[in-house]
């Protein structure tokens, strides 16, 4: 395969990654996901992973429709790298893409949620000491020494289930000793530490080179010691050697000239010799023990490779796993189109049918994982359902979402959490394709070919509705499963106009058999609605005593939602700066109803 038929890859980039890796290692890296090895190559971070998304999931990249669902799934995946255990974790995290299908979501979730489930139940302590293990794999770049110590780090916790089972069966005592010769060796080098009679000869070569640089000074300090003839100086020169260098006595008598010309030429020659006879020492001794550390790696390669393999896949669950403790998530349920009396599958699910197919978003109690993240507040849940659901039990503080309505008008008060719920869906739908637990106590999913999310975009003129039409219907126009998000598409054009085209988006979701919420504030100039779409409601229930809105995040099914902008007004009232401007406020509170505002107003000072 050619370098530039994948995705991104033009003559410029071909170039590069051929001149830097060679074309076999660049295919390799970009097959294996390797964002590493593609930016050490000189491709910026951010262009190797987009090269990688398209290159490994292609086909669910296509899912995400939109510029807003994109930059959703970009945000997921953030949010996920923030749990990563090494940086190599974090780049496969962020070139996962949505899966196209159901036994590869299946696959991912059983691994992710059995490293899940045995994460957590780890003591503190051995949690900690897996951390720490790789972190130390991510300061050395993840070398075989990294790996192998990781591994022993991995069953001194005692983690043996789910993915760690991959290091569960490693020989404990064969990875300890390659970790031991994994750290005394460097390249063909031994390190300092490794070997006691290596280390010895080092010092005392290191001693003798000293003394042979300081030659002449070493001369004069012996004669200054009270030397009078040459036998003396022998044996003060002898003595200084045996008690400075932890050389031999052997090898120093060895090493004297029989035929020095002076005490400069006595004292040259003998450090010359030391020197030369303790270099090819220090090598003899060093090839001896790097042969015995090769051979120990050499019986226990299969366990190395497989512990460097292993460590790995592990980094990459126990990073998506952490991410999941994190957030609370479940598994989801696959809602699939299948014809009627579908048997069960593998896995105990039999998808429910209907008539024209089956396919649902429904959660119950989820969570916006943005807000979840970022925000200091708490996190209401909220539940909510579309299509062919299964949601029959739920709290009692909330009612049950109705059965078989496929689309959504969502409606309510400003700041009402509206945005919020369609972000909350569409965390969920995207999570679950990419074989991931979501933030809910239950949610099930119909996985979609076509993921069409668009945010509330403050821009009015004909460019904007253009484009933005030209994103969101061809997707509902073509083949295949679409889950619509739209969040109030009036922003783009004047009401009138706005209305007409929303009704004419809802009734294209209902004739596509498609799923879909669409937020807006014009749902009574919607009337009338297809039978397969109802209207939804948030409501705001007040002020508390610092004058913020109150509002129940969780939607009433079947009913219109309002903006109670009393409720603003009132506040306006409240913290007018002089009388005049209160003036101001109190006319705008007669055009709501006057009577509202006041009410208002001491609800919340006596709740206070």
């Amino acid at each position: 395969m050619r370098l530039e038929e994948y995705w991104g890859v033009g003559p410029k980039t071909r170039e590069t990654l051929v001149a830097e890796l060679g074309r076999e290692r660049a295919i390799r890296a970009i097959e294996s996901g390797d964002v590493r090895t593609l930016s050490d190559a000189g491709l910026a971070r951010g262009r190797a992973t987009r090269i990688l998304r398209r290159a490994t999931g292609g086909d669910g990249m296509d899912t995400l429709a939109t510029g807003d669902a994109r930059s959703a799934y970009k945000e997921l995946l953030e949010l996920a790298v923030d749990h990563a255990v090494t940086e190599r974790a974090a780049d496969r995290i962020r070139v996962l893409t949505p899966l196209t299908g159901r036994e590869a979501m299946e696959d991912r979730l059983d691994d992710v949620l059995a490293a899940r489930d045995a994460w957590d139940a780890l003591a503190a302590a051995d949690r900690q000491a897996v951390l720490e293990a790789y972190d130390r794999y991510d300061e050395r770049d993840g070398t075989e020494r990294a790996a192998v110590d990781a591994a022993l780090a991995l069953l001194e916790a005692g983690v043996d289930s789910g993915p760690f089972a991959a290091v569960a069966d490693l020989e404990r005592e064969t990875l300890a000793e390659a970790a031991e010769a994994l750290a005394a060796l460097d390249g063909t080098r031994v390190r300092e530490g490794a070997d006691e009679e290596l280390d010895r000869l080092r010092t005392a070569l290191g001693a003798v080179e000293d003394m042979d640089a300081n030659a002449l000074e070493l001369i004069d300090d012996l004669r200054n010691d009270g030397v009078r003839d040459v036998g003396e100086f022998r044996e003060a020169f002898e003595d200084h050697l045996l008690g400075e260098t932890d050389v031999t006595i052997d090898r120093v008598h060895e090493a004297m000239p029989t035929d020095a010309a002076d005490a400069t030429d006595f004292v040259g020659g003998t450090l010359r010799t030391l020197r030369r006879d303790l270099t090819e020492a220090v090598d003899e001794r060093e090839r001896a023990v790097a042969s015995e550390l090769e051979a120990t790696l050499e019986g226990a390669r299969e366990a190395v490779d497989r512990a460097v393999e292993a460590v790995d896949e592990i980094a990459f669950h126990l990073s998506l796993a952490r991410f999941a403790l994190a957030y609370d998530c479940t598994r989801p349920s696959f809602v699939e189109r299948e014809a009627p009396g579908a048997s069960t599958d593998a896995r105990g699910q039999r998808p429910r049918s209907g008539d024209d197919g089956t396919a649902a978003v429904s959660v119950v109690n989820a969570r916006n994982l943005t807000i979840a993240a970022y925000e200091e507040e708490s996190v209401q849940p909220v539940t909510y359902a579309l299509g062919d659901h299964g949601v029959t039990s739920v709290p009692k503080s909330i009612e049950a979402p109705p059965g078989e309505e496929r689309v959504a008008v969502l409606t309510g008060a400003n700041s009402g959490g509206k945005t919020t719920l369609l972000e909350t869906l569409c965390q969920v739908v995207l999570l679950a394709t990419m074989g991931l637990p979501v933030p809910a106590d239950r949610a099930e999913v119909t996985p979609v070919d076509s993921l069409v999310f668009h945010r509330r975009h403050a821009s009015f003129n004909a460019g904007v509705l253009e484009s933005t039409l030209k994103s969101i219907v061809p997707p509902l126009s073509a083949d295949g499963k679409t889950l619509m998000l739209v969040d109030e598409f009036e922003a783009i054009t004047e009401p009138g106009s706005a209305a007409d085209l929303l009704h004419g988006l809802v009734t294209l979701t209902v004739d596509r058999d498609a799923l879909g919420v669409f937020v807006t504030h014009l749902a009574d100039d919607l009337e009338p609605l297809p039978p397969a779409a109802r209207v939804d409601g948030i409501f705001a229930e007040g002020l508390d005593p610092e004058l913020e809105l109150l509002v129940d995040y969780q939607p009433r099914f079947g009913t219109v939602g309002r903006s109670t902008p009393e409720f603003i007004v009132s506040r306006l009232v409240a913290n007018a700066s002089d009388r005049g401007e209160r003036a101001g406020f109190e006319t705008l509170g007669e055009a709501v109803g006057n009577e509202v505002v006041q009410r208002t107003l001491a609800d919340a000072r006596w709740t206070e």
